[in-house]
């Protein structure tokens, strides 16, 4: 397994007291470092505008590369762009388009974005929701493009529905989108009823559902649709904030939780696309919380519970 992430990364910045901060990533890197010390980490390459206008619009990139010379600017009520900004967005997209090339070419099975700022919410032509590009969506679209890939699933377990990137693939079946997310929670889409082309399974749970309800709706209808699917790459929208003790929401998830889904993805991998997996880190505000779901997320990544690779 490779992780990978970038200085720049931490200096996007959203100003005091905005729940998606550079403490944030700080902490996952802290968290993962000490519990995994011999896990080799890649610095990200920068996204080249290429990569990105398979999926955005020249409108977002002249928006989020033109930042102030000072000081923050608001995109919408959640989104500032900074000084720092256009060099973090890149990086944070080319983790996952560089993760992505590792996995294809066989160099690792498994790999880890530890980056800011977050994608999934990002459409094609608006940033909104915390996030800058869609950075899963482009890594996605590369796969699709640089490796002619028929299959590719992204799965999503923030608690936040991923309304950018279901918006960016919603008519292209060669992408699988699958989310579990808290009903009736910011950016308020992600219905079950929302199928795209066949090729979005939405559960939204209410809110306290807790682990078990959960673990049942991944069971009983999004890990069996991805296994249908037969993806031959997966990519993983990791957001953390779906933990009981996250300021932004009330899903009641814990650890285990993740560490849980994260082992049956990998399952899967294994079973259908010869173990490929590149997970991003998406959402998670309270610090200790996503602390311990990095930590439980990258162990399953490693193999916990995970059985070999058996298919081409």
């Amino acid at each position: 397994m490779l992780g990978y992430t970038h200085p720049a990364c931490l200096d996007h910045d959203t100003g005091a007291g905005h729940p998606e901060c550079a403490e944030r990533l700080g902490a996952v890197l802290e968290a993962v470092h000490a519990a995994f010390p011999a896990l080799e980490w890649i610095e990200a390459p920068r996204a080249t505008r290429g990569q990105l206008l398979r999926v955005h619009d020249e409108r977002l990139l002249a928006t989020v590369l033109s930042p102030p010379l000072a000081g923050t600017m608001r995109l919408d009520p959640d989104t500032l762009l900074s000084p720092g900004s256009p060099e973090a967005a890149l990086r944070a997209v080319g983790a996952g388009i560089a993760a992505t090339e590792a996995v294809m070419h066989g160099e690792t099975d498994a790999a880890f974005c530890a980056v800011r700022p977050p994608g999934h919410h990002a459409t094609a032509d608006a940033a909104m929701g915390f996030c800058l590009f869609d950075n899963i969506a482009v890594a996605a679209a590369h796969a699709l493009e640089r490796f002619g890939l028929a299959r590719v699933a992204i799965a999503d377990f923030d608690v936040h529905h991923g309304n950018g990137t279901q918006a960016i693939f919603e008519h292209d079946p060669r992408v699988l989108y699958l989310s579990s997310h808290q009903a009736d929670l910011y950016p308020w889409s992600g219905a079950a009823n929302e199928r795209g082309a066949g090729n979005l399974v939405n559960l939204p749970l209410p809110a306290g559902s807790g682990g078990e309800a959960f673990r049942q709706a991944w069971r009983e209808h999004l890990l069996p649709a991805l296994d249908a699917f037969a993806p031959q790459l997966v990519l993983v929208s990791a957001g953390f904030d779906g933990d009981r003790r996250d300021p932004l929401a009330q899903l009641a998830l814990d650890p285990s939780d993740f560490a849980w889904i994260t082992t049956e993805l990998a399952r899967l991998a294994s079973r259908h696309a010869c173990g490929r997996i590149v997970s991003m880190l998406e959402g998670g505000y309270d610090l200790q919380a996503l602390r311990e779901g990095a930590v439980a997320h990258v162990a399953a990544l490693l193999g916990d519970g995970a059985p070999a690779r058996t298919a081409g």
